[in-house]
């Protein structure tokens, strides 16, 4: 069974940077798509960054600031790494962590082609 879980949001200044990280036990597929997704309130859900063969993908809103990265796991555990740097007001949102199921690519502009998600983890930037 898979098990994602983010970690590392909080609230932080404008201008101030962030690390967030999603674990996803039981996750056993070396190649699939992973991603952030973000939603603030009373907005749609909104794909932030994604990664699939080591190519990275990212929305406008972020790009330039926010890195994402993902660690091959040392015991069976997939980290994915979510740097946000020179935050901004408008970035405060839940940050969801997502996977593919299976080794397949899953865009960014649809959401519901990841199959395996997290709770959430709330960053909150403050001006």
């Amino acid at each position: 069974q898979v098990q994602v879980v983010e970690t590392g949001g909080g609230t932080v200044q404008a201008g101030e940077s962030l690390r967030l990280s999603c674990t996803a036990s039981g996750y056993t597929y070396s190649s699939g798509s992973m991603a952030w997704f973000r939603q603030a309130p009373g907005k749609e859900r909104e794909g932030v960054a994604s990664i699939y063969t080591g190519i990275t993908y990212y929305s406008r809103s972020v790009m330039g600031r926010f890195t994402v990265s993902r660690d091959n796991p040392a015991n069976g555990v997939y980290v994915l790494y979510l740097d946000m740097n020179n935050l901004k007001t408008e970035d405060t949102a839940m940050y969801y962590c997502a996977a593919a199921r299976g080794n397949r690519f899953c865009t960014l502009l649809a959401g519901s082609s990841f199959g395996y998600w997290g709770q959430g983890t709330q960053v909150t930037v403050s001006s």
